[in-house]
């Protein structure tokens, strides 16, 4: 059966997105309709997360003579597991990383969360508070699907999540990406990606603004699509067709999602986990090679 040879691993809301879509464009490629598979990455549990193994390579059946198959999951970077069992699966395998400023990932990603009902504390500082009783498994939300994530500092360790693909794979199979040079020279970072995946570097896709920031509109609609208890979906599953069933969830999601701009975070809370963040840059900046340090300068 046909496998992924190249894997984009995270980190979350770094624009993975905007790659995925991208990439699925190109015409010697492929890339599943399904984002965010998580078959690696046993040490971290979601019920949306995929773990059979002829199922998750089903996904792939459809790729015909594309010179390269890949995949889009976010949490193999923060996984201590992934790194290993991509390489087990795939020896060979290209690893695209994809980084961003820890402090605007976590803002933005909490943001996410409080959308897709991964959160329920709705101020982001309250929410950093929560961590360590969340790791004694206290206030956990009633509708998370993936407690780890609300570990939020966790996430954001790029440097010691980097580093366990750099003590597995040559140098030469892992291409980096900065978010900031993404946002400014998006075609650019393009082609140097297709560069190393080594497909034609000519092809430009539709470029345009992937996952803008999002709020539900309402949380019962969204536990209707999301959540979905029991008898509801075994009901639909006799009263609905399949297809039908997935047009049906995804149409109530687009009337239920709303856009709008991420109001800025607190001036003194930015400052504060600039402080914090900054060694981490720091250890981030000396393992790439790059000065990254504006990041957490006030």
């Amino acid at each position: 059966m046909k496998r992924p040879d190249f894997f984009i691993v995270g980190a979350p809301k770094c624009g993975t997105t905007a790659m995925y879509k991208y990439l699925k464009q190109h015409p010697e490629i492929f890339m599943p309709e399904r984002k965010e598979i998580h078959f690696f990455g046993t040490d971290l549990k979601s019920k949306y997360f995929l773990r059979e193994k002829d199922i998750y390579l089903s996904l792939f059946s459809k790729a015909k003579d594309e010179k390269r198959i890949g995949e889009c999951s976010v949490w193999y970077l923060y996984s201590k597991k992934a790194a290993e069992e991509i390489k087990e699966f795939y020896p060979s395998a290209r690893i695209i990383i994809m980084l961003r400023n820890p402090v605007d990932m976590l803002y933005s990603q909490h943001s996410q969360f409080i959308y897709n009902g991964n959160e329920d504390i709705v101020d982001f500082e309250d929410a950093l508070n929560a961590e360590d009783d969340r790791k004694r498994g206290l206030r956990i939300p009633k509708s998370v699907h993936f407690v780890e994530s609300l570990f939020y500092r966790e996430t954001a360790k790029f440097s010691q999540q980097v580093k366990r693909y750099l003590n597995i794979y040559e140098k030469e199979n892992i291409h980096i990406i900065i978010y900031d040079d993404l946002k400014r020279d998006t075609e650019e970072v393009y082609k140097k990606t297709l560069h190393f995946l080594d497909v034609n570097e000519g092809f430009l896709p539709e470029l345009k603004i992937i996952n803008p920031n999002k709020r539900a509109r309402t949380k019962i609609l969204r536990k209707l699509y999301s959540d979905q208890p029991l008898l509801t979906k075994s009901v639909g599953k006799i009263l609905i067709p399949s297809a039908f069933r997935t047009k049906l969830l995804r149409a109530l999601k687009k009337i239920n999602t709303k856009y709008l701009p991420r109001p800025p975070m607190d001036a003194e809370l930015r400052k504060k986990l600039q402080a914090e963040f900054a060694p981490e840059v720091e250890n981030l900046s000396k393992l790439l090679g790059r000065d990254l340090t504006h990041w957490v300068l006030t």
